[in-house]
């Protein structure tokens, strides 16, 4: 079976969901259904290492691959996750190309990155060193967000960077780096979207795009857009959207 790294390489289309629930059972129920990828949000959300450490977990033990979206493009933080386990992280608000070379050098030992070397679960708890050093070296995963109009621009310098595997747009902040955050119909905001499907036909590395409301035909577009690294839906907002529904079912009962 291809590793999520592997398919990366091939642009190959995997689809993926976002946890910010820091809650296991959840997480759990999630991991067992089709999504290739799971990915844990530590940047809008209460999580904090040792609930994503745990979540790794049982997203690793259901045969599907822990991503973890960090706070910020922070050494101590990606560090520490990558340490945890995750097979890679999502970095934010990616806006040049020495912002992505930070990304990659914070998750590889060197001498290809400048990552602190320590020993924790993923190293097998100091038993398993050398395999996970090789296996940071060909298998972790840097996926970069471009969630900025700056990072738009830079688009082309950002995926040059040896390390990085592919880039997923994040709707709302691009909304918001134009003065209307969550506009999705802004003239602006449009604009920049159709930016990013035109690179993202040509990209030599996969597009990414966060579908953050569960709507199938907006996922259908988005594959006919040329993107390849899907994440559809939120464990949130999936719930919110099922109490909202049967919300308005009682309320018409009245």
């Amino acid at each position: 079976m291809k590793s999520l790294k592997q398919k990366l390489q091939n642009k190959e289309l995997t689809i993926g969901s976002w946890l910010s629930f820091g809650y296991t059972p959840i997480c759990e129920m999630m991991a067992k259904s089709a999504f290739e990828w799971l990915v844990i949000d530590m940047e809008h959300t209460a999580t904090d290492n040792y609930n994503a450490m745990q979540m790794i977990q049982v997203i690793n033990l259901c045969g599907c691959t822990p991503l973890v979206r960090v706070g910020a493009n922070d050494e101590l933080l990606i560090k520490r996750i990558m340490d945890s386990g995750a097979s890679g992280v999502i970095v934010p608000m990616v806006n040049t190309k020495e912002d992505a070379e930070m990304a990659v050098s914070f998750i590889k030992y060197p001498p290809s990155g400048k990552r602190g070397v320590g020993l924790f679960r993923a190293q097998g708890y100091g038993m398993e060193f050398d395999e996970y050093k090789n296996w940071v070296e060909k298998e972790s995963i840097c996926i970069v967000q471009i969630e900025h109009y700056k990072g738009v621009e830079n688009l082309s310098e950002i995926l040059s960077v040896e390390g990085v595997d592919g880039f997923i747009v994040g709707p709302y902040d691009l909304s918001g780096s134009i003065g209307t955050p969550g506009k999705f119909n802004d003239p602006g905001v449009i604009k920049l979207f159709g930016e990013v499907a035109n690179f993202a036909k040509n990209s030599d590395k996969p597009a990414g795009f966060h579908i953050v409301k569960s709507d199938r035909e907006l996922m259908k577009s988005k594959i006919e857009e040329g993107y390849k690294f899907i994440a559809y839906g939120d464990d949130m907002v999936f719930l919110g959207e099922k109490i909202y529904e049967e919300n308005k079912f009682l309320q018409a009962l009245k």
